[in-house]
């Protein structure tokens, strides 16, 4: 049986400061099992592999193009958080190509242990300027949610300051998801954005109804980013400036360690 799947669901963004501000839109996106994919691209008519297609996956969207697999990084990435790999599978939580386009906000990598464990998460935040960065965190506990928080380390939003922390919530892919995530400063939460989301198993019939539901994906995401901008802009928030991104491409991030 497959695990890999598709999951549709909504996303909610809510600023609490400095103005008031809330989205919501429907969302589609892909769990891929890493093993999976050349497999996946040969049952379905609509999925390929590093060709055009209705919907596709290219790893150079993901992680540092040019520098190994996506296993080999996350698995390098997990070597200097301390935690050996032994083949488990890797997971990416992520919207596909459609039409050949793809813009991913934010990807998840569930990285697990050959005995099923969930030992760490990576999150690939990409923003609108053309950078990537991601972040790994190890899983503390077997408990439900996953609890895991980190200090931003890269620059996203233009209207978000950079002495911020995220505290993250994870329901992992099951039957159900759920993604929250919170952005704090000094005083409390800024921001707080999450995705809940119902699986549906990865076929062609499954994809054809998500690309009628969804059939301009990647520029439904930045027209919402840039419409929301646009409107923050007319709110009164103004541009904070833009550092120069981290010099390694991951921060691990440890217990007593700051990203």
């Amino acid at each position: 049986m497959s695990i890999s799947a598709l999951y549709t669901g909504t996303v909610v963004h809510t600023r609490m400061r400095p103005v008031r501000h809330r989205l919501r839109y429907r969302m589609m996106t892909l769990l891929l099992d890493l093993d999976e994919i050349p497999a996946l691209a040969r049952r379905l008519r609509l999925f390929s592999v590093d060709r055009f297609n209705l919907f596709g996956f290219a790893e150079r969207d993901h992680l540092v193009p040019g520098a190994g697999s996506l296993r080999a990084q996350v698995e390098a990435a997990l070597t200097a958080a301390g935690i050996t790999p032994d083949g488990g599978p890797i997971r990416l939580l992520a919207m596909p190509r459609v039409l050949g386009s793809v813009f991913n906000p934010l990807s998840i990598f569930f990285c697990h242990a050959r005995s099923g464990a969930l030992c760490a998460v990576l999150y690939e935040v990409n923003n609108t300027f053309g950078q990537r960065h991601s972040y790994l965190i190890p899983v503390a506990g077997p408990g439900l949610p996953i609890r895991q928080e980190c200090a931003k380390g890269f620059y996203v939003s233009p209207f978000m300051d950079m002495a911020l922390r995220y505290r993250f919530r994870l329901i992992p892919p099951s039957e159900r998801l759920g993604v929250a995530i919170e952005v704090r400063d000094a005083t409390g939460p800024v921001l707080t954005a999450g995705l809940a989301a119902r699986r549906e198993p990865l076929t062609d019939g499954a994809l054809l109804r998500g690309f009628l539901r969804h059939p301009l994906l990647a520029a439904q995401v930045l027209g919402a980013i840039h419409w929301e901008a646009a409107k923050l802009w007319g709110k009164g928030m103004r541009v904070r400036p833009r550092p120069p991104p981290p010099a390694e491409p991951v921060s691990i991030v440890l217990p007593g360690r700051v990203a």
